[in-house]
């Protein structure tokens, strides 16, 4: 039904939504309603193009002026592509392209870390209190952090697959950098980002610094 609409060219009323999908109106009704509840659809009583009907101008819906991006398990492509873009940007001859991006990517992660420090502000980190916070910022990123012991994580999911695949070296690497770097900007001396390949897993653990 929403890619309908998205298809439509204008508003579209819960009768074209119906006999679009092969409903009810009252069906179509719910679930229209349902994603304007959502954010993902805008109604009105504008009255849409076409036959003009006597009586009351019936509700109308367009989508919402919203990117939509589903993924399970969660990727952030956008984020190795923004590390990617800027590391083109900064690349200098005496640099090269992999060096280039490492860095940008220690640098991303170095600010996700000082504005998670300066939103909690959480004082002098110990390990176990360092990567409680982390996992909160893992959690959110989609890479389903493991508390597999009060002093490691292990991550499920590689919120950059299957990108990862074609050259693992670079994006293990760039992941690697932005999660040492997060840890640095968080002031998390105590914890640290350590490269740990497993299958069907992310390939970097975050443990206690004296546990690495």
């Amino acid at each position: 039904m929403y890619a309908f609409i998205r298809g439509a060219g204008g508003p579209v009323t819960r009768d074209d939504a119906a006999a679009a999908v092969g409903i009810s109106r009252k069906l179509a009704a719910f679930h229209l309603d349902k994603l304007v509840a959502a954010g993902l659809l805008r109604a009105s009583y504008d009255r849409p193009d076409g036959p003009r009907r006597a009586g009351r101008t019936p509700k109308a819906y367009a989508p919402a002026d919203i990117d939509v991006q589903v993924s399970i398990p969660h990727r952030e492509h956008a984020v190795l592509a923004g590390i990617l873009i800027d590391a083109v940007a900064a690349e200098t001859p005496a640099e090269g392209a992999r060096q280039t991006a490492l860095r940008v990517a220690d640098g991303r992660g170095r600010e996700l870390g000082e504005a998670e420090r300066d939103r909690l502000r959480p004082g002098r980190l110990g390990a176990e209190r360092a990567l409680t916070v982390a996992c909160d910022m893992l959690d959110r990123h989609g890479f389903e952090p493991v508390r597999a012991e009060p002093t490691r994580v292990w991550l499920r999911n590689c919120p950059f697959r299957p990108l990862a695949a074609r050259d693992p070296d670079l994006v293990c690497g760039i992941n690697h950098a932005l999660l040492a770097g997060y840890l640095h900007g968080l002031g998390a001396t105590t914890a640290t980002a350590v490269l740990a390949p497993r299958p069907g897993a992310c390939c970097v653990e975050l443990r206690a610094a004296s546990a690495s």
